[in-house]
């Protein structure tokens, strides 16, 4: 099996709607970390599990500096934007989203 993961920061911002008083209903900014694993038993004509720019424009370009909220078609937390991505790469089998220092989620695909 070959393992590669790419690790990568954006700027954005996003609010979350919650049933319930919270800081995080107005809209604020984050410096994220997003880190996508993928894996494959076996390599593409190139040699690669997924070409690592393809993993960083895919991610780069539609949320890097926007706000989460008019480009993502679902509540912006953290869980959910890594299972998001982990649906927009091939081979990806887990991805780690960090918000903040000491908040990190993660999504990670069951085993088929």
């Amino acid at each position: 099996m070959y393992y590669v993961t790419k690790r990568m920061e954006i700027a954005a911002c996003h609010r979350l709607e919650l049933p319930y008083p919270s800081k995080c209903s107005r809209l604020h900014g984050h410096n994220w970390i997003i880190t996508v694993h993928c894996k494959s038993a076996t390599l593409n004509d190139d040699g690669m599990v997924v070409d690592f720019t393809r993993i960083k424009q895919t991610i780069m370009e539609r949320l890097d500096h926007a706000n989460l909220n008019e480009v993502l078609p679902f509540n912006p937390t953290a869980e959910n934007m890594a299972r998001w991505v982990c649906e927009q790469i091939p081979h990806c089998y887990r991805v780690d989203v960090q918000e903040s220092e000491g908040n990190t989620a993660s999504y990670q695909r069951e085993e088929e």
